[in-house]
């Protein structure tokens, strides 16, 4: 079990952190066998910040390793992925540094049956689409005159 109480799971011969995100990498495989995808890489590591030393004291690096990175065929983009059940304050700051250090597209892809036909969904429109949701539900409450806790 992981710290965030997934279990592990090997395919493979691979090692992924829960099912969802090696059914993800089953996703972009296919996509690659579609030709959709050039090269799928998995878990490469970014430095973020290098290690560096300051007043005598030694600082590390400060590194990201998403869990993919992909290529796609047709124009050679590249785009960095990672599986997210949800955020925790250093993924955010971790993103906030991928996006001020690195060019290429960093995307949090999430699993929801709900809200996507392939299962899998952009972490920030899940985001939007629970909150839409939520207010909708606290509306129609309110509306019938339920009470909401």
């Amino acid at each position: 079990m992981s710290k965030y109480n997934n279990n592990k799971v090997v395919h493979g011969g691979i090692t992924f952190d829960s099912a969802d995100e090696r059914d993800y990498y089953l996703f972009l495989l296919d996509m690659q066998d579609k030709g959709i995808l050039k090269i799928i890489k998995l878990q490469p590591t970014i430095e973020l910040l290098p290690k560096f030393e300051k007043h005598g004291k030694r600082y590390q690096a400060i590194t990201y390793t998403p869990d993919f990175l992909v290529e796609y065929a047709e124009d050679k983009r590249r785009v960095y992925i990672d599986f997210k059940g949800f955020e925790t304050q250093q993924s955010v700051l971790r993103r906030k540094l991928f996006a001020y250090e690195v060019e290429e597209e960093l995307l949090w892809i999430a699993k929801s049956k709900k809200y996507s036909e392939t299962g899998f969904i952009n972490y920030d429109t899940l985001k939007e689409l629970r909150k839409k949701n939520k207010k909708q539900k606290v509306y129609n409450d309110q509306k019938q005159g339920v009470m909401s806790f």
